[in-house]
């Protein structure tokens, strides 16, 4: 049983690494009319997704493995009072000479080891106690394998990690994708942010590249954006602009999604409005786990001291980008 599931975690570990292999293979950034970007961030999450099984079921077994050795461990040691008990009765009734020696090897492997232990306990508890003795051996020797195997799988899961993050870029340096979006039945729920140990938000800069423009954002922006587009919102999005626009964007804390394939259009409707609707739902459902200051979309304003939308006036000139109705803009703590 060992063995079977040893080669079966190999097996999979070795697919892992053989998939990142490919995904680092990709080119940086690759060109959007290709219609390949969409499919290497698919085969990355689920490369992604395979490795945290992967390291899970790992994980399960060495607990497992602990476990049983602990047990064994106890069936040991009462089998190795009997085995004192009964050689020291056998000594004072002087039924067997040897029983001085087996009693001051004070171990049960040596003992064991010696033919008169059949005699003194019988051949079923002689062999149990064998039994016993070649189980934690070999559990101990696959608590070790194991080690080894959870280091591997947890690197393979920090690779796929990258090579996710690095597809998702991808797409955002390539002026997006063209996806419909997820429906709001299957919106899948954000990876946390880091945080700090005490719960708080740590201060960040703009301090990383922004993959959507040459600027820079903070991590937790970056986040948060690979997030949305992991998800299936994977539109045109343009994050950082210059010191003069004022607000989050020159801060790297902001990023403005079009609800229009390839770039900001006029006025959404039909489904483009769908699209705006859902991302600007599912930011607000994942904002304490993303880290959201505020959310605008189509003249509408969320911001969590409010506890809900309410109204924003934008321009008051029907500007469709001032009213933010052709795109959804998240702004960061």
């Amino acid at each position: 049983m060992t063995r079977h599931f040893l080669s079966r975690q190999t097996l999979l570990l070795t697919a892992i690494l053989c998939a990142l292999s490919l995904v680092f293979a990709q080119p940086a950034a690759a060109d959007p009319d290709e219609g390949s970007i969409d499919g290497e961030l698919s085969e990355a999450i689920d490369a992604y997704l395979e490795a945290e099984q992967v390291l899970a079921g790992t994980k399960e077994r060495q607990k497992e493995i602990k476990t049983e050795i602990k047990e064994g461990k106890a069936r040991i040691k009462e089998l190795s009072k009997e085995v004192n008990a009964f050689a020291e009765a056998a000594y004072r009734n002087g039924g067997i000479s040897s029983a001085a020696a087996i009693l001051s090897t004070g171990s049960p492997e040596r003992a064991v080891e010696g033919i008169s232990i059949i005699n003194y306990l019988g051949e079923q508890q002689g062999r149990q106690m064998q039994d016993l003795l070649d189980a934690r051996e070999s559990l101990e020797a696959e608590k070790e394998a194991l080690a080894d195997e959870v280091e591997a799988a947890a690197q393979a899961v920090k690779d796929m990690r990258s090579a996710r993050d690095q597809a998702a870029n991808n797409i955002a340096a390539g002026g997006g994708g063209d996806s419909a979006g997820p429906t709001p039945g299957n919106f899948r729920a954000a990876d946390p942010a880091p945080r700090n140990s005490d719960g708080t938000w740590p201060y960040e800069g703009c301090d990383v590249d922004d993959p959507t423009t040459n600027g820079c954002i903070s991590g937790r922006t970056l986040h948060a954006l690979q997030q949305s587009i992991y998800t299936g919102f994977d539109r045109y999005t343009a994050c950082y602009r210059s010191a003069e626009d004022g607000g989050e964007h020159p801060r790297g804390k902001a990023c403005d999604f079009s609800v229009e394939p390839g770039g900001f259009g006029g006025h959404a409707g039909g489904e483009a409005f769908t699209y705006g609707e859902n991302l600007a739902a599912w930011l607000v459902e994942n904002a304490g786990a993303l880290g959201v200051r505020y959310v605008i979309w189509n003249n509408q304003i969320w911001e969590p001291a409010n506890g809900g939308w309410g109204y924003y006036a934008g321009c008051g000139g029907g500007n469709p980008s001032c009213d933010h109705t052709n795109h959804v803009h998240l702004s960061m703590i």
